[in-house]
């Protein structure tokens, strides 16, 4: 049989030259992906650095692994583009503090989280915090949890919840309104079903029964709202965070927008500069890394609990941790055991 003849010499310069701008592009591809992931337009602070040593420990499990503790805090700041939130439209409310404050704790395998909200009124002890200018702030033997971002910042957020629940912070994630609003609108709203409607000018939420598939400023206002819903109270708001999230992460999980590089970064440059991690967190690596982590964790295996609380016996308007439920709550997840039914007012 024949030796096959040698393709015509054109035809072997068009081979070299798909070769050639194939890895071209793969080239370019791959700076382009390094530079945009090492400039991404959100802050990150160093939240730990200050801290030093003096912090929980993390107990590793029997293989080695240990749980994942992250801080997520929503800011009420009016600031900037935030101005825009203020009620009385002239920005009268000065500062920032944590109207929402979470703690997720991820298991040391990965296979389960829980969520546990901490009320924004809670009064709890404050430690010292670091200023960036070496100075320390004075503890506070009772405080308002949700003060501790406008006397600290961050990291004064960090050590506050650190002492409440002896859980070690591994990171944080701080998203302001016009940050929370952008993100929603960048992964396409979020759909949530209503059993019965709500109606809160403060918010400015109208919404009927039913399901409703909200944008990024109608996802603020459901979850800013409280006068719409139960009680009235901080309260009542968190059952629609939680709920929120819960279809939050439905849509993540389905969509696997956590671990595609390409959609993840137009997300985050979406958010741009209203959200600060800490410097963990300050590369598209290492969020992607974390997304991985959460690859195999269904909506069906997170639970979403409150610290239990109780009213406050110095001023009705404020909670303290409902003890023993509220420690047993922590210790659980400081041992990275299932969490019981501990969860609320009592």
């Amino acid at each position: 049989m024949p030796a096959a003849s040698p393709p015509p010499r054109t035809t072997r310069r068009r081979a070299r030259r798909i070769t050639i701008a194939l890895v071209c592009v793969g080239a370019i591809g791959a700076a382009a992906y390094g530079l945009l992931s090492s400039h991404l337009p959100y802050k990150s602070v160093d939240v730990f650095e200050a801290l030093g040593d003096d912090r929980p420990s993390a107990a590793p499990d029997s293989t080695g692994r240990t749980p994942l503790n992250i801080l997520l805090i929503g800011s009420d700041t009016r600031s900037g583009d935030n101005a825009a939130y203020d009620a009385a439209g002239d920005q009268q409310i000065a500062g920032a503090r944590s109207d929402t404050m979470m703690v997720v704790h991820l298991s040391a395998d990965r296979r389960s989280a829980t969520v546990v909200s901490i009320p924004r009124d809670t009064l709890a002890p404050r430690p010292p915090c670091p200023l960036r200018d070496g100075r320390w702030t004075p503890a506070a033997r009772q405080a308002t949890i949700n003060m501790a971002l406008g006397v600290g910042g961050v990291t004064c957020v960090v050590t506050t919840v650190e002492k409440l629940t002896d859980l070690r912070i591994d990171h944080v994630v701080q998203v302001d309104f016009v940050g929370f609003a952008r993100l929603v609108d960048a992964i396409g709203g979020i759909e949530v079903t209503l059993p019965e409607p709500i109606d809160d000018p403060y918010s400015g939420l109208h919404l009927a029964a039913g399901s409703h598939l909200l944008n990024g400023e109608q996802a603020l206002a459901f979850n800013r709202t409280r006068h719409g819903v139960g009680d009235g109270s901080d309260l009542a708001r968190i059952g629609l965070q939680h709920q929120f999230l819960t279809a939050l992460w439905h849509k993540l999980d389905a969509e696997q927008l956590l671990f595609d590089p390409v959609q993840l970064q137009r997300i985050l440059r979406t958010a741009g500069s209203a959200v600060t991690v800490d410097s963990g967190l300050s590369s598209l690596d290492a969020i992607l890394n974390l997304g991985t982590r959460l690859h195999d964790l269904s909506a069906q295996e997170v639970t979403f609990l409150t610290m239990p609380h109780a009213p406050s016996s110095a001023d009705p308007n404020r909670v303290v941790p409902a003890q023993p439920r509220a420690d047993q709550l922590w210790l659980q997840l400081r041992t990275d055991q299932p969490t019981t039914a501990l969860d609320g007012p009592g």
